[in-house]
């Protein structure tokens, strides 16, 4: 199917015409499901049934005004503060100004790149051959860089902000509510979508450590939190097709094949306000599309796990080299959300702080200091990635 949506053979205006059309079939069919609004709790604290079967039936869900103003004006100056310090290019260590860029320190898989409204994953072998199709790669203007970075790892070390955020009360009761009050982490990330230039991302599933299991289900490979700075729409952000994490390993190839092009059938955009969340189960089939809208989108981007699911495994991959997941190892990832709460209290003291069970029951203190921030290069060396 791949060689189908090569450039040579890609009508681009009648293709361009089919997009928006999908899209606005999208718009409409993800408005229908029922499965978005504030995060709300039932008279015993607990996250609202509703939003839990919504969740578990179609995969996702769009959580409503979860961050506010002030706290979005943080997020946005820290963003500009870190595009400020990328590499000026892709094999450059210093940025625009002549300074150290950021991540050229960091041993940890730290920026990655693509050509603008490129595809860098379809089709190859990275990520394990999670990406089994290529997008359609609209062509960029003429003057377009060379390369963009459209993905930044190990992001907590680099804003204060995105870690606050990591460590919302009530995101993290969201988690709680999912994977029990034992969770633990993922990765983080900033995802970038430059208007006329952000790549694709392949439609693929994450996750490849569990498929074959026979304790696989719906929730095995666990979830992201996608917090919205400016929004996205159809045009610049994640779609996904709801219910397939229910599925187990998808035939991604076949389904791109029985839709006659990258618009897979079915599929509905994730639409956010600023401020919004919107949580996706990581099975679900899901992808986007080149952003050749004229909107910026960036996603805070964090996830969780299922104790249960990361004790005891061996596995890695694209968030970090092959190693055994420990009772050590769970322990000290799992202190970046410690210090997240604690910097998230000196930043809005009057926020009643989420208490974090594992951490809670040990008695261990997570003090977010000066000295602890300069400590954390390389943190995502510790990712729980499954």
């Amino acid at each position: 199917m791949q060689a189908t949506l090569q450039a040579d053979r890609v009508d681009y205006g009648k293709h361009e015409a089919a997009l928006q059309a999908y899209m606005r079939e999208g718009e409409a069919e993800a408005m229908r499901l029922g499965n978005r609004g504030p995060i709300r709790m039932d008279r015993s604290g607990s996250l609202h049934p509703d939003i839990l079967e919504a969740y578990w039936r179609h995969g996702f869900y769009v959580f409503e005004g979860v961050v506010q103003d002030d706290e979005l004006a943080d997020i946005e100056a820290d963003v500009q503060e870190i595009l400020s310090r990328l590499p000026v290019a892709k094999d450059s260590d210093v940025d625009a100004m002549g300074r150290p860029a950021l991540g050229v320190d960091c041993e940890a898989p730290t920026l990655f790149w693509a050509k603008p409204l490129g595809d860098p994953f379809g089709g190859t072998d990275e990520a394990a051959g999670r990406h089994p199709v290529k997008m359609i790669e609209p062509e960029a203007e003429p003057d377009a860089p060379e390369d963009v970075v459209y993905l930044i790892l190990g992001s907590l070390q680099f804003s204060e902000a995105c870690l606050r955020v990591y460590a919302h009360p009530q995101l993290l009761a969201v988690a709680a509510a999912i994977n029990g009050d034992d969770f633990v982490p993922f990765t983080e990330a900033l995802f970038l979508k430059e208007p006329g230039k952000g790549a694709s991302v392949a439609w693929h599933q994450d996750g490849v450590t569990h498929w074959d299991s026979p304790d696989w289900d719906e929730g095995a490979h666990g979830f992201n939190f996608m917090a919205q700075l400016y929004g996205c729409t159809a045009a610049n952000g994640v779609w996904v097709l709801p219910g397939s994490h229910k599925l187990g390993k998808v035939d991604i190839a076949a389904l791109v094949d029985e839709s006659g092009s990258d618009r897979i059938r079915g599929a509905v955009p994730l639409l956010c306000g600023p401020g919004d969340v919107a949580i996706s189960n990581r099975q679900l089939v899901h992808g986007s599309f080149a952003n050749t809208s004229p909107d910026w989108r960036v996603t805070v981007n964090f996830g969780f796990h299922r104790r249960a699911s990361v004790l005891g495994v061996t596995t890695g991959g694209l968030h970090n080299a092959v190693a055994h997941y420990d009772e050590e190892r769970i322990r000290k990832r799992s202190r970046m959300i410690g210090y997240a709460i604690d910097a998230r209290s000196q930043r809005f003291p009057d926020e009643t702080p989420y208490v974090y069970k594992p951490l809670a029951e040990t008695g261990e203190r997570c003090v977010w200091t000066a000295e602890v921030k300069a400590g954390i290069r390389d943190y995502n060396l510790l990712d729980l990635g499954l």
